[in-house]
């Protein structure tokens, strides 16, 4: 009989944020694929589940996904992990998902948590209609992106390291206008949360003189 492919959401950052299902699942299934295993086992030790892990990250997933689906196929029930969050969003889990589909292998994803949620509402930007970027381009690609993305009307999430942020709220500046309305949430679900508001100058200003820390979602209001 064949398995089936569990995608389940963790902790962003407080370790409580997870479902009763989640950690059922976790528990049951054959086998665990995570992000890091030193980063996950942190937190199936404090939920007490013992269910081997094994690697599965984007620098191994292109050699490891068919390994994967034969075992589902041979009868494995195999759950998928991040670090944080939901997989696949700006995470490894799209490779092996689409593989499964091809093999016609159930598919579950669960509901969880996902940074770019709460930091959309947090924005108080309108959020009836929104564009997820993830990460923009780094280098090649990053102009044009940067170019069409100024027309967009709807709200934008970004994705964005603390190191890259300023060199980012300074193209919204250039590329969108010194006026555009940002959100800035640093840290979600953890002690030093904070969400800073204001025009692309303002928040640039900010952070310019208190450089940013952890992990960040960067959202902008859509042109006017």
């Amino acid at each position: 009989m064949m398995g089936k492919l569990y995608l389940v959401p963790t902790p962003i950052g407080n370790l409580k944020d997870i479902t009763f299902r989640a950690i059922e699942v976790l528990k049951e299934v054959d086998l665990i694929l995570a992000e890091d295993t030193r980063t996950s086992g942190k937190l199936l030790k404090y939920y007490d589940v013992s269910t081997h892990m094994q690697s599965h990250h984007m620098h191994n997933e292109h050699k490891t996904v068919d390994h994967v689906v034969r075992r589902i196929i041979n009868g494995e029930t195999i759950a998928l992990i991040s670090d944080a969050g939901t997989p696949a969003i700006s995470d490894p889990g799209f490779l092996l998902t689409r593989a499964c589909v091809e093999a016609e292998i159930e598919v579950d994803c669960l509901p969880g948590a996902t940074a770019f949620v709460p930091a959309l509402v947090n924005s108080g930007l309108p959020n009836d209609k929104f564009v997820f970027e993830g990460f923009l381009p780094v280098k090649k690609g990053r102009q044009t992106r940067l170019l069409i993305l100024a027309e967009e009307t709807r709200t934008i999430i970004f994705y964005e390291s603390p190191h890259k942020l300023l060199k980012t709220l300074g193209h919204i500046v250039e590329f969108f206008g010194s006026y555009r309305a940002v959100s800035v949430s640093r840290e979600i679900t953890k002690l030093h949360e904070e969400t800073i508001r204001g025009t692309a100058t303002e928040v640039l200003a900010y952070y310019t003189v208190k450089p940013p820390k952890g992990e960040l979602v960067l959202v902008v209001g859509g042109k006017k």
